[in-house]
């Protein structure tokens, strides 16, 4: 009988457990539509005036904005981490900070100073355990990050990249492919003119376009190359958004179905041992109406 207890205890703690995961990735799912549904439209807006950067980058023009410029040098990095603020997103982090580990390896080898912030707990934990020095840390990015936020730290970063005190930045998330897609990267945002490279290369026959200036190169650069990494940036932390949601969705679905499979073995096992438990009684039952004869 004990036997049989311990399973119905356990059998109860396996569907609260599935009761939760299924909750979490109903949840999930809600999040992700929206997430994705603001990933997409900012996708096209990103895509075109990355494009067009690209091309102004190349074009022969007398004057060139300071963040399409290359330092000489390149020994005042930043490497910014988005990962999650909570857990039970699979190998979301996992795969992000793997990307950071490389990047790191790297730069103590070519003895670089390679100042590291970071957006969400998670990749915060990460940091403290591995005892790794952070310039800052950001906690207040959920799944719905707000493009001021993110201007705050892109404005900071121009800033720097054109003072000097900043010669490249880099940000290692998670990118979003499609639905049923998304890669962990590690992609250079500034200086501003390797933002066009993957477009440039998908697009192939919108390469050589000329463009007329009204008012002047220098009003319209000045305006539309801040824009375009304000942009790149704030589609990083849309495409980390999404992905997560994704990532946790898949995850508590997995969960789910795991549990389920336990409830039916776990009902099983009550059953054998039931059964077996009303065997004996019954034994017992025979053996002592046999005794009284």
């Amino acid at each position: 009988m004990a036997k049989a207890r311990a399973i119905v205890k356990r059998l109860k703690a396996v569907k609260n457990i599935r009761k939760i995961t299924r909750t979490m990735e109903l949840i999930a799912t809600a999040r992700f539509k929206k997430a994705m549904d603001r990933a997409t439209e900012a996708a096209s807006y990103t895509k075109k005036i990355s494009e067009i950067v690209a091309d102004l980058s190349k074009a022969d023009l007398s004057f060139s904005h300071p963040l399409l410029q290359q330092p000489e040098e390149q020994t005042k990095n930043v490497l910014l981490v988005l990962t999650s603020n909570r857990g039970l997103c699979g190998g979301y982090n996992g795969a992000v900070l793997r990307h950071v580990t490389t990047r790191l390896k790297v730069a103590k080898k070519s003895g670089e100073e390679l100042a590291i912030e970071v957006a969400g707990k998670r990749g915060l934990s990460y940091l403290k355990f591995q005892e790794l020095d952070y310039a800052k840390a950001y906690t207040n990015f959920e799944d719905k990050p707000r493009f001021d936020e993110v201007e705050e730290i892109a404005d900071r970063y121009i800033e720097g990249f054109i003072a000097g005190d900043i010669h490249r930045v880099d940000v290692a998330y998670t990118k979003f492919e499609s639905a049923s897609r998304q890669t962990a990267v590690l992609e250079t945002l500034l200086p501003v003119g390797s933002l066009g490279d993957e477009d440039e290369s998908e697009a192939g026959a919108d390469q050589g376009v000329d463009y007329e200036f009204l008012p002047s190169p220098e009003d319209i650069l000045e305006e539309i190359v801040p824009a375009a990494f304000k942009a790149r940036l704030f589609k990083c932390f849309l495409d980390a958004a999404v992905s997560e949601q994704i990532a946790r969705m898949v995850a508590m679905k997995g969960a789910t179905e795991n549990a389920g499979d336990m409830i039916s073995e776990l009902s099983m096992q009550y059953n054998r041992a039931r059964q077996s438990q009303i065997t004996s009684e019954l034994s017992e039952i025979i053996g002592g109406a046999a005794a009284l004869e």
